[in-house]
C-alpha cells in the first residue's frame, strides 16, 4: 500500500489533487486561475457570500482578472466557490490566502489565521497537505497551525504534510504573472518540503525551496521590509531636498543611471498596500520576544507614517499662497487606489490624507477611475463618497486638485490647463510642458 506521501505525489502529478483555496481576493483568485489553467478541479473558500455568489457565476470582481478566465472553469466545472468550509474534506491541497492585518496598536492580528486553522482541524485527514501564503511572522505555521492540528492525531510529514509558501503577488503588473514570480517553499518536514515544492511546481516555473517555514516566513518580511526601508529613504530626501531647492525625481533619475549598486525607490505621500505598511510590523513584535530592537524598522514606519501629514501641510501652504485656508477649501482628490491602475484602496494613503484634510474643515471630493465608489477601511469610512467624473466643470469647482495616485489613463496636460492649482505627490505632472506653474510638487 503506497504512503499518504506518495498516493499525494501521485495525485499532485497526475493534476488529479482537488485544490481547495481559502480566501479568494488578490492573492487567492490568481491562484484559482493558475490551478484551474493546468487542468487541476479547485473548489474556492470564502466567508463573503457575495464573492461566492459573483464568482459561481463566472464574474470578476478584480479588475485586472478577466471574467471570462472564471467563467470558462465554471462551464468545465473545473471549479466552485463556498462559504461551507466543511468541504475542506474534499480537497487534497489546500492553500491559505487570507488577510494578516494589524490591530489597533500595532500588533499582528491573526484571527483570520486563527479560524482558518480552526476550520481545517475539524476535518484534516491523511494525504492532505496545508500551505499557508498569508504574510506573518517566523514561527506562525509551526507554532500556531501545527499545534491547531495536533488533537487530531496524525503525524506531520507522515500523514498530512505543512509548508509554508509567501505569496508574491503584485496586481497591475504587466511584466510578471502568478506563473512566472518565483514560489519560495520551506516545510516543516523534508517530506513536506518535497510535496509543497511539488504541488507549487506544477503550476510555477521556478520553485525555490529554503530549509524552514521560518525561514519562508522572513524572506516574505524581509522583501517587505527592503521596500519600506528604501520608501523611507527616499522620503526624507524629498523633505530635505525640498528645504534646498532641489529636484528629488531629477536627483532619483539621474542617479537611476548608474549600472551597478543602485535601486530607484520612488517618494510618495505615504506608503499603501496590504504589505508594505504592514508586513514589518510583524518582524518588529516577534523581535520583541528574543529582547531585540528593529531600529530600521521602527525608523522607516516613522517616516512613512508623518507623509500624508507633510502632503496636508504642503496642500495648506499651497492655498495660502492664493489667500485660501484649507477650511472651506474645495479639493478634488485625484485618485485614492493604493497605487496606479488598481482598484485596491487597502491602507491607501489617500484616505489618511482625507480624513487629515476633512478634520481640518475641507469640502472634499475624489476622482478615481478604478474605484467608482468607496466603502469604509479600518478607521476611514467614506462610504457616502463616489468617484466624481474628471470634466472641467468638476474642476472648475475646486480650488486646488491633490493627486495621490498617479493612474496611467489620465491627460495629466489636460489636467494642469483645466485646473485652479495642483499639488502633485507622485511627480504624475513630469511630462507636462504648459502650465507648471500651477503644479507644486510635493
Amino acid at each position: 500500500m503506497a504512503s499518504a506521501k506518495d498516493a499525494l505525489l501521485e495525485k499532485i502529478r497526475a493534476h488529479r489533487a482537488r485544490i481547495g483555496i481559502i480566501g479568494l481576493g488578490y492573492v487567492g483568485l490568481p491562484l484559482v486561475l493558475r490551478f484551474g489553467d493546468e487542468g487541476f478541479p479547485v473548489i474556492g473558500f470564502d466567508v463573503d457570500a457575495s464573492k461566492v455568489t459573483k464568482l459561481n457565476r463566472g464574474e470578476s470582481y478584480i479588475r485586472h482578472i478577466a471574467a471570462d478566465r472564471v467563467q470558462a472553469l465554471v462551464n468545465k466545472k473545473q471549479f466552485e466557490a463556498t462559504s461551507d468550509f466543511e468541504r475542506l474534506s474534499e480537497a487534497d491541497c489546500i492553500i491559505i490566502c487570507v488577510p494578516t492585518p494589524l490591530t489597533v496598536k500595532k500588533d499582528p492580528d491573526l484571527q483570520y489565521i486563527e479560524s482558518t486553522g480552526d476550520a481545517i482541524m475539524k476535518t484534516l485527514r491523511a494525504g492532505q497537505i496545508i500551505s499557508l501564503e498569508s504574510t506573518t511572522y517566523p514561527g506562525t505555521t509551526d507554532e500556531i497551525l501545527l499545534e491547531k492540528f495536533r488533537p487530531r492525531g496524525l503525524e506531520v510529514g507522515k500523514d498530512y504534510f505543512l509548508v509554508f509558501s509567501p505569496e508574491r503577488e503584485d496586481p497591475g503588473n504587466p511584466k510578471f504573472s502568478t506563473r512566472t514570480i518565483p514560489k519560495v517553499v520551506g516545510g516543516t518536514t523534508p517530506d513536506c518540503l518535497e510535496v509543497g515544492e511539488a504541488l507549487y511546481s506544477q503550476v510555477i516555473d521556478k520553485i525555490v525551496t529554503v530549509s524552514s517555514t521560518r525561514a519562508a516566513e522572513l524572506v516574505k518580511l524581509l522583501e517587505n521590509i527592503y521596500r519600506s526601508v528604501n520608501i523611507a529613504l527616499v522620503n526624507e530626501l524629498k523633505l530635505l531636498a525640498e528645504k534646498m531647492n532641489i529636484d528629488i525625481w531629477e536627483v532619483i533619475a539621474a542617479a537611476s543611471t548608474k549600472p551597478f549598486g543602485f535601486t530607484a525607490f520612488q517618494p510618495g505621500p505615504g506608503l499603501g498596500g496590504h504589505c508594505i505598511p504592514i508586513d514589518p510590523f510583524y518582524l518588529s513584535w516577534k523581535a520583541k520576544e528574543y529582547d531585540f530592537s528593529t531600529r530600521f524598522i521602527h525608523l522607516a514606519g516613522e517616516i512613512n507614517s508623518a507623509m500624508p501629514h507633510y502632503i496636508v501641510e504642503r496642500v495648506g501652504a499651497t492655498l495660502n499662497e492664493v489667500s485660501k485656508s484649507i477650511r472651506g477649501a474645495r479639493i478634488l482628490i485625484l485618485g485614492v487606489a493604493y497605487k496606479k491602475d488598481v482598484d485596491d484602496v487597502r491602507e491607501s494613503p489617500a484616505l489618511e490624507i482625507m480624513e487629515l484634510l476633512q478634520e481640518r474643515g475641507a469640502i472634499l471630493c475624489y476622482s478615481d477611475p478604478y474605484i467608482p465608489r468607496l466603502h469604509k477601511v479600518r478607521a476611514h469610512d467614506f462610504s457616502h463618497m463616489t468617484s466624481e467624473p474628471l470634466t472641467e466643470e468638476t474642476l472648475n469647482n475646486q480650488d486646488l486638485v491633490l493627486i495621490t495616485t498617479d493612474h496611467t489613463n489620465i491627460n495629466y496636460q489636460w489636467l494642469v490647463e483645466n485646473s485652479p492649482k495642483i499639488v502633485d505627490t507622485r511627480n504624475a505632472t513630469k511630462g507636462v510642458k504648459i502650465g507648471m506653474e500651477k503644479v507644486v510638487r510635493a
